[in-house]
């Protein structure tokens, strides 16, 4: 895949870049393992001035860089500035909060004197997607900087311009030369950086195909790997819910980033006793969408980002309707004008075997299932091989008990949509993934926890 900014709602390339050779690697390795040396030896305070001036430069040209992100992978622009809003938020939170998250944890032992001790482990490889171009690094990065590591970007090869300027930031926030760089790099080139001995270990955001290739090769030279893949997530609603905010939610939930999120509600499993009045609302709210230009502030829905994408969206839909799936709005990719445009599509009465049941629908498409009770939802919510976050709707506290024991994801969220915040660890379990990134879990996932006795 060509490095390059292809705006995905006029499908117009804008700029075009080249892979960076073996020997500009190689430079840039140098360049980080010499700034870790000194970078480990910075105190946490001057760690946390220059992520508070990173923060400071995400709000004040959160305008430009939303406009950035919005011609690069086409999430709308208002969801943009939100998202770099949010990448500034994670900055001030590790700034202030790191601190306490590494110092010495004590322990009671026969020593004279025994401890916990946070260190860092050197270069961080991260290899990010395009959906969240912004958020998905910086929450990677105000850790693993604040920890004492340093840095090295694989973003996704549509997004070649946002890898750069989070390089930029960086460097204007003060940090030190080599401490966080881009390797403007395809997937081809990944492994040699993961062999490479300098570098310690790697986190990855996206398919299970990439997670797997990314973890073998780690494997395969004993680094430790951090992996955050696919989700289907479900989307329970039960016959007590408060079904108002639950459909309005659900658009919110399955929309998000023009339903390019791997914790969008996906699979919408609803109680029979209120599936109609479900189904119903949840159509005419999906069909008052506005699907256009991502720049336009009335604008609900953006394209897709990739032709691909929008490709193999569809062919899942297809595949449904061909095996007897019913659509009730939406279903065809939008040939009315250029770009990767895919209408807010809704699919329900899926017979057995169809895609809905195992695949990942990557896009604004929601898939509608009907059940007699709650016995039936968790089982048809954990009937799939990922785990990443499910959403669960219900004001009868028995049943909350059983959600958040039950269901088979990194995360529950009771009567609200699945969302990441600083504040509390994000990651998966089963097919999505493994370890943690945000809270004090995530900065924890890329140090040595050493031991320390003393007599």
């Amino acid at each position: 895949m060509a490095i390059a900014t292809i705006n995905p709602a006029t499908g117009s390339t804008i700029k075009t870049f080249e892979p960076l050779s073996s020997g500009s690697i190689n430079t840039k390795l140098t360049l980080a393992q010499q700034a870790f040396e000194q970078y480990r030896k910075t105190s946490m305070s001057q760690r946390a001035e220059w992520l508070k001036v990173a923060a400071d430069i995400l709000e004040r040209e959160q305008l430009s860089f939303g406009k950035l992100m919005t011609t690069e992978m086409g999430k709308t622009l208002k969801s943009a500035i939100a998202e770099v809003k949010k990448c500034a938020l994670v900055c001030r939170y590790y700034a202030e909060h790191a601190a306490d998250f590494l110092a010495d944890v004590p322990a009671n032992t026969d020593a004279s004197k025994s401890f916990v001790r946070y260190q860092p482990l050197g270069i961080i490889l991260a290899v990010m997607p395009w959906n969240f171009p912004f958020w998905q690094v910086f929450r990677f990065a105000a850790p693993t900087l604040m920890a004492g590591n340093v840095g090295l970007l694989k973003h996704a090869s549509n997004v070649p311009q946002c890898a750069t300027a989070i390089e930029q930031i960086f460097t204007e926030a003060g940090f030190p030369e080599g401490v966080f760089q881009t390797l403007l790099i395809g997937s081809d080139q990944v492994e040699a950086v993961i062999n490479d001995e300098r570098v310690k270990a790697a986190t990855l955001t996206g398919s299970e195909l990439a997670g797997a290739a990314l973890a073998s090769a780690a494997g395969k030279q004993i680094k430790k790997t951090l992996l955050e893949l696919g989700g289907s997530d479900p989307y329970v609603v039960l016959e007590s819910a408060d079904l108002e905010a639950a459909v309005s939610t659900a658009v919110t939930a399955r929309m998000l980033n023009n339903g390019q999120s791997c914790i969008a509600a996906k699979r919408f499993i609803v109680a029979e006793a209120v599936a109609d009045q479900f189904e119903q609302s949840l159509v005419e709210k999906f069909q008052a969408l506005k699907i256009g230009d991502p720049m336009d502030e009335e604008t609900d829905v953006g394209p897709l980002a990739t032709p691909g994408i929008l490709k193999d969206l569809d062919k899942l839909v297809q595949a449904c309707i061909q095996q007897g799936a019913k659509v009730l709005t939406g279903g065809y990719p939008l040939s009315d004008r250029a770009g990767n445009f895919y209408p807010p599509t809704i699919l329900t009465d899926f017979p057995a075997g169809t895609p809905a049941d195992e695949e990942e629908f990557f896009g604004p498409v929601a898939l509608l299932f009907r059940v007699p009770d709650i016995e039936a939802a968790i089982k048809l919510a954990n009937a799939t091989p990922f785990g990443l976050g499910a959403s669960a709707w219900t004001t009868d506290e028995e049943q909350v008990h059983r959600l958040i024991d039950e269901l088979e994801a990194g995360a529950v969220f009771i009567n609200g949509l699945v969302k990441s915040d600083p504040r509390l660890p994000f990651g998966g379990i089963k097919r999505s993934g493994y370890g943690r990134e945000l809270g004090i879990q995530g900065i924890h996932e890329f140090v040595n926890i050493k031991t320390v006795w003393v007599k």
